[in-house]
């Protein structure tokens, strides 16, 4: 994951915030199986919700623990005074603006890592940190500091984070952007005893700004998709580059063109589309053309990504027309809707006029199948559609992010979507995106599900 960094209110069901880590009542806190899930911090076999919140003049991640209905009514907020968690609780800190998800130490329980890009480091401004906070039994619990590759002022380390098993070991490393650079943090994670050193994704003109993690070939490497920049013409022109995982350092790949600037891009994910055995990245690019944006769909090979094509509102079977100011691909998100075996590929348009009402936002889904996502039955969701919940309104943004989770285990993804206007969850079917049982979440909910 693309991790944009919004910083939102919490607005759900709160409980105080003491300043530390606020303990779960006995009977939420099962026996704690080993997960495959990185997500499940306290290891109950469900997906659990971090999101960014505002209860803290440093920043915050909000903590809901999830269960077979979704998510929980316990939130617990961690900051930077929380007990155990590293730095201080500082205006501007930015913490828990960027999260991204392992079992780093291999316990059975889910970590967090988290940025804090703000961070002022022995007097430099927003050089920034990055912190995992570890899994257990009773959740997120105490943190260690990953250590930045730089020491100048406006590094801003963590600007982007992402994981995987990039050296092809069996253990998962980190991924982070600091001061336009991508990096691999190789070594060991272990709480108080982390030792890791930063490895040089690119050393060429590339200028890093977000970074894209999965499988994309077929040997047991995590890969990497870096999306940034490259000096061209006095000018920085968008780009997206391929490293195949598989060793200490990750071997350059492919590069393709992305119609916009290095402070424009967008999120991405990887998915088997095609259900060829090589995963597929799906690169959202809302700012491109006028804001008209469009999805860069990027084959994968046994050699790593290949050939790609642009998904728009004038593709074949794709509701709408692009228009100045859509913003098609603001938000991005895999997952089998209709259990058919094919990843399907989800888009957010926040900027969508539904009616004449601007702004008011829609979100496509397109099935997965043997040539990728496409437009052939594909769906469109808006709030004018009958039983979505909520008013048709300007500026609503539905659609501004977008994920497609299973979080219930019924073997089906189901959409979350955000929307000012009040956030929703459409159950996953067979017949794909269903209309019935559409339910109001909350918002933090929709952004806690991490990729």
């Amino acid at each position: 994951m693309r991790k944009p960094l919004r910083l939102t209110l919490a607005t759900g069901a709160v409980v105080a915030l003491t300043g530390g880590l606020l303990a779960l009542p006995a009977d939420t806190v099962a026996a704690a199986p080993r997960t495959a899930l990185p997500d499940d911090f306290n290891g109950d076999g469900y997906r659990d919700y971090a999101s960014a919140a505002t209860t803290s003049p440093g920043g915050a991640v909000r903590v809901v623990h999830g269960t077979a209905r979704g998510p929980g009514t316990t939130v617990r907020f961690i900051d930077q005074n929380s007990p155990g968690v590293p730095g201080a609780d500082e205006e501007g800190d930015l913490f828990g603006g960027v999260r991204s998800a392992a079992d780093f130490n291999r316990d059975g329980y889910g970590d967090l890592a988290v940025s804090a890009i703000g961070e002022a480091i022995n007097g430099r401004d927003r050089r920034g940190a990055v912190i995992i906070l570890w899994g257990s039994p009773e959740g997120l619990s105490g943190g260690t500091s990953v250590p930045s590759a730089g020491h100048q002022a406006w590094n801003q380390f963590g600007s982007d984070l992402a994981t995987g098993d990039f050296d092809g070991d069996g253990d998962v490393e980190l991924a982070a952007v600091e001061s336009s650079n991508a990096f691999v943090f190789q070594g060991r994670y272990a709480p108080g005893a982390l030792d890791v050193r930063p490895v040089l994704v690119d050393r060429g003109h590339f200028y890093a700004s977000h970074l894209i993690a999965g499988e994309v070939t077929k040997d047991r490497a995590t890969d990497l998709v870096v999306l940034g920049a490259i000096p061209r013409n006095s000018r920085l022109t968008g780009h997206a580059r391929f490293y195949r995982g598989g060793g200490t350092e990750l071997a350059e790949g492919r590069t393709i063109p992305l119609d916009v600037v290095q402070d424009h891009m967008g999120e991405g994910v990887v998915a088997d589309f095609d259900r060829d055995g090589y995963g597929d990245i799906a690169i959202g690019t809302p700012e491109a053309t006028g804001a008209k944006g469009y999805v860069t769909v990027w084959r994968g090979g046994a050699k790593g990504a290949t050939t790609y094509r642009r998904i728009t509102q004038a593709t074949s079977g794709v509701a709408g027309s692009p228009e100045a100011g859509d913003r098609f691909g603001t938000s991005v998100a895999a997952g089998d809707v209709d259990r058919d075996g094919h990843p399907d590929l989800a888009i957010g348009v926040p900027g969508e006029d539904v009616g004449g009402t601007v702004d008011a936002g829609a979100v496509h889904v397109l099935r997965g199948g043997s040539s990728g996502p496409s437009g052939r039955g594909a769906q469109y969701v808006d709030r004018a559609a009958a039983k979505v919940p909520g008013p048709l309104a300007r500026g609503d943004a539905l659609g501004e992010a977008v994920r497609l989770a299973d979080t219930d285990r019924d073997g089906q993804a189901d959409l979350h979507v955000t929307g000012r206007e009040g956030s929703l969850r459409l159950p996953g079917a067979r017949s794909g995106v269903a209309h019935h049982g559409v339910t109001v979440i909350d918002r933090a909910a929709v952004e806690g599900i991490l990729r």
